[in-house]
């Protein structure tokens, strides 16, 4: 079985928490694209994690942890998440955890770059994390990257190093009028954090065919979800990868396999982290009380999110992107606070009620149309049913299920690793 784990919305989902719980059910969970630009929390009898770059399935003893050739990978942040997470007893070791040769390193002058370029565009920034996605990325696609793999040859990397850096330097000093980047340094970096993780670095193009031809599971864990992908998401505000399903095998290394089914994750109701349109936000008191609920902050950045009702109208548009199957509704116990319960059910562009999800500025134009449904007022948290959910909280399940037209199969009440029941 091959399955994504992907998120439907802005990110931050909850895709780590049900690839965390799903996993169990699986030989191999991989990461295929971004970096540590997201992160994704998840809670076991260890305590809470945030993870940015390893898989979600790395707290399975008996699972192994794929990062793949689509990500890019910064070794000094690696590095230190793994330490956090052997401190907490955690076995991390090339058995459990394995890095493809074709996953791209994100150095410390791509950092700098993003961070001078947010800083160049002021009041028109678009929200980086400023981790040095977009500047690595960017590279990637220039041909001017160090690789996983250059690390196991490092006299022939040496002079490419040199090379890169020469070039670097040309937007560092010459653009940006900052001081140079040294090779030095960056030898020096990749030698600190770098060279250790070379007893990890694998083919994952051979390593995951055998996995299949021997009848293993796979798990593709997401990062971001369907509206920050670079193609169909709410471009420029996106992330500078694909977040899609589709590119799950590719960013995997297996690019003729398919997929066998899709998990979408999506929130009782909505929340955002970073720039861009985002039609079913709340304001004021009312989103203040939705965040606190929800302990809605950035697990990457600790950024306050925007929140706001659950958004049909991009929800059914991420599962159309996401090619989703089924879906895990996640964080439901987070509204039982409320007496009625916001939900977008379209949008007024310019006085026009559309259902379809727009792009470009109409997207920026765009105002929610709510629909109010009765709340449950009641702790849901030890529900293990959908039978044991209030009759309210039922009827919000199910007119959620037909408003987006993918069944719901996985139904969260808690942050816990139980706290959930399937449908």
């Amino acid at each position: 079985m091959l399955t994504a784990v992907v998120g439907i919305n802005w990110g931050d989902e909850g895709k780590g928490r049900m690839v965390d719980l799903l996993s169990e059910r699986y030989d191999v969970v991989m990461r295929y694209q971004g970096g540590n630009n997201a992160g994704h929390t998840v809670v076991n009898n260890r305590g809470k994690f945030v993870l940015n770059l390893l898989p979600s399935g790395i707290f399975r003893e008996k699972t192994v942890n794929v990062m793949g050739p689509g990500m890019v990978i910064d070794v000094e942040h690696l590095t230190h998440e793994i330490d956090s997470i052997r401190e907490k007893g955690v076995e991390i070791n090339p058995e459990h955890l394995v890095i493809s040769d074709r996953a791209t390193i994100c150095m410390p002058y791509h950092k700098m770059l993003d961070i001078l370029e947010e800083q160049r565009l002021a009041d028109k920034k678009f929200g980086s994390t400023q981790r040095g996605i977009a500047p690595v990325y960017s590279d990637k696609y220039m041909k001017k990257t160090i690789r996983m793999g250059d690390l196991l040859h490092p006299e022939e990397l040496k002079p490419r190093l040199a090379d890169l850096i020469e070039w670097k330097n040309l937007t560092v000093v010459g653009g940006y009028k900052h001081e140079p980047v040294s090779f030095d340094e960056m030898w020096a970096w990749l030698e600190k954090y770098a060279m250790h993780f070379i007893p990890y670095i694998k083919n994952t193009t051979t390593y995951l065919t055998d996995a299949i031809n021997n009848g293993k599971s796979i798990m593709f864990e997401a990062q971001l979800g369907a509206l920050r992908d670079i193609d169909f998401g709410i471009y420029p505000y996106t992330s500078s990868s694909s977040t899609i399903s589709a590119y799950a095998p590719i960013g995997a290394g297996i690019p003729a396999q398919k997929l066998t089914n899709v998990v979408g994750i999506t929130k009782a109701y909505s929340s955002c982290v970073g720039e861009g349109p985002f039609t079913c936000e709340m304001f004021g008191d009312e989103a203040e009380a939705l965040r606190a609920a929800g302990g809605e902050y950035g697990a990457a950045t600790g950024r306050p999110r925007r929140v706001g009702g659950f958004d049909i109208v991009a929800t059914r548009y991420g599962c159309l992107i996401q090619g989703a199957t089924e879906l895990a509704l996640t964080k439901l116990d987070i509204l039982s606070y409320l007496d009625k319960i916001p939900v977008c059910v379209k949008y007024d562009v310019n006085g026009t009620m559309v259902d379809q999800f727009p792009s470009g500025v109409e997207l920026t134009e765009a105002k929610p149309v709510y629909e109010y449904l009765p709340g449950w007022k009641t702790d849901i948290s030890g529900c293990r049913s959908f039978s044991e959910l209030p009759k309210q909280a039922q009827d919000y399940v199910k007119y959620i299920e037909k408003a987006v037209g993918c069944p719901i199969k996985y139904v969260s009440v808690g942050a816990g690793r139980e706290e959930y029941f399937e449908m």
